[in-house]
């Protein structure tokens, strides 16, 4: 079991949930953030990294790829600490120190996070990826349910699992550098935008449609992928050594749902304008909040995440000011990346 001891700790990293933790920075605040993906991003990166956003102030478009990276680099002056690839499950108040409401929370791997304040970013709860049963025994030997460089696809004979946003985003993205790329969906209709799929057939991706992989086999590593396809007889061998399932995935609130928070429709927290929810010193913001007039948007999210973290400030220290003041002002304390 590790320990970390922050003033604040963010639950989720996605884009909300980074530009928290740069806000966080400003204030002053030594912050943790912990996410049950792998990656930075959320929902951004598992299911549209390549799309452009339209609708992030000072961008014209900015792929979501492109703004996860500009809110990391934004915040790392500040050193948040990552804890990816672990759940937040368990919180617990406890007193040290005369200081009677610290909260404790441990995540799936054991790590015990003690902070003053927790702000909830979570989207729309943990994401799980949906499993492919054909390949999981290849879980990190080929088999991936992220893209997060594409370097390492360089060369290699790439089939992509999937009919959405993220599958044809990945496919269009790889084919220029990888050896082949097959892309294998089960019906023969798209969930992806029609443009994304346009410029899908239009391009050098082989797509078989109708179809659903079977089998995977391989030594060490895979190497090849039996897929079955509907109205033919035999399965085909694919060469394979990097398999992406794009299949979507899960979400739900999962264990926050016993942190004794006022939900709304058992899927979001209850919070008021402070952006406090019913437990003390837990705030939230971004699309798990609600709120009468709520509007789920990532621009909306960047002013509640800044709601949020100037109130824990204040309720970390209450002789602390609300108002941080404008960045304008303050140039020289905020440290600039080289």
């Amino acid at each position: 079991m590790s320990a970390v001891e922050v003033d604040l700790l963010i639950v989720g990293a996605g884009p909300v949930g980074l530009f928290g933790a740069y806000y966080a920075g400003v204030r002053g605040l030594r912050v943790a953030v912990v996410d049950s993906l792998s990656q930075v991003g959320g929902q951004v990166t598992a299911m549209y990294p390549e799309k452009q956003i339209f609708d992030i102030a000072g961008f014209p478009a900015i792929s979501g790829r492109q703004l996860v990276s500009n809110l990391v680099e934004q915040a790392a002056p500040y050193e948040p600490t990552y804890l990816l690839g672990q759940e937040a499950q368990q919180l617990e108040r406890i007193t040290r120190d005369g200081r009677p409401d610290l909260l404790v929370v441990r995540t799936s791997d054991g790590t015990e996070v003690t902070a003053g304040a927790v702000i909830i970013t979570g989207g729309i709860g943990t994401f799980t990826p949906r499993p492919l049963p054909a390949g999981e025994d290849f879980l990190g030997r080929g088999l991936d349910y992220f893209v997060p460089s594409s370097a390492e696809y360089a060369g290699k004979q790439v089939v992509v699992v999937g009919g959405g946003d993220s599958a044809v985003d990945w496919a269009l993205m790889l084919q220029p550098i990888a050896d082949r790329v097959t892309l294998v969906h089960r019906r023969e209709a798209f969930r992806a935008h029609q443009a994304s799929v346009d410029q899908l057939h239009g391009s050098d991706v082989e797509v078989i449609v109708n179809a659903q992989v079977t089998t995977t086999t391989g030594a060490a590593a895979l190497e090849t992928i039996d897929i079955t396809v509907k109205g033919e007889e035999e399965s085909r061998t694919l060469p394979c050594q990097k398999l992406v399932a794009a299949l979507g995935f899960t979400a739900n609130l999962g264990p926050l749902r016993d942190w004794g928070m006022e939900l709304h429709d058992n899927r979001h927290l209850v919070v008021d304008s402070a952006m406090r929810t019913s437990v003390t010193g837990v705030f939230s913001a971004g699309d798990i909040t609600q709120y009468d007039g709520k509007v789920r948007l990532i621009a909306v999210g960047f002013g509640e995440v800044a709601t949020a973290v100037n109130n824990a400030a204040v309720h970390l220290d209450p002789d602390a000011q609300l108002f941080p003041g404008h960045s304008t002002d303050n140039q020289a304390a905020v440290p600039v990346p080289a």
